[in-house]
């Protein structure tokens, strides 16, 4: 297992959900929701600087049989912008199928309702992606999905 803070990013339309994890890459945790649009990529630059991350996992929604449509396509394009703004090699995209499911099914047995449940659910699904991607790595000795090269 690599050691280093990596950060993963669930990315919507409207919110992107931000996870991180602790140095040994361990656990991973809900840490900030980013509105999606202008200044989005900004703000996940200024985070992986922060926390001083090693990489950032995005979140590669593709349907129950592996085949990707227009969300996938918004997230790999996404994933590029960020990997332009960051050293080679520190954005990955990993599958997210379920994530959101899994989170919203989190929340709700832990009592999160209504609007509370919707300010936190892109959070919870980032951290359900990273600690995927983590759970990955350690079992592989790989690190996990698909390294992304920038562009502007």
């Amino acid at each position: 297992m690599r050691p280093g803070v990596r950060l993963a990013v669930d990315v919507g339309s409207v919110r992107v959900g931000v996870a991180r994890c602790d140095p040994g890459g361990v656990l991973a945790s809900p840490l900030e929701t980013v509105k999606s649009g202008k200044g989005d990529v900004d703000r996940l630059v200024e985070l992986a600087a922060e926390h001083e991350a090693i990489e950032v996992v995005v979140g590669l929604p593709t349907t129950l049989a592996g085949r990707e449509g227009p969300a996938a396509e918004a997230a790999r394009t996404f994933a590029r912008r960020l990997a332009g703004r960051l050293p080679d090699g520190a954005v990955r995209l990993y599958d997210e199928r379920l994530t959101t499911v899994t989170a919203e099914s989190g929340l709700r047995a832990g009592g999160v309702r209504g609007r509370a449940r919707r300010a936190v659910v892109d959070q919870a699904a980032a951290a359900v992606l990273l600690q995927a991607a983590l759970d990955a790595e350690r079992l592989t000795g790989r690190p996990p999905g698909e390294i992304v090269r920038g562009s502007s």
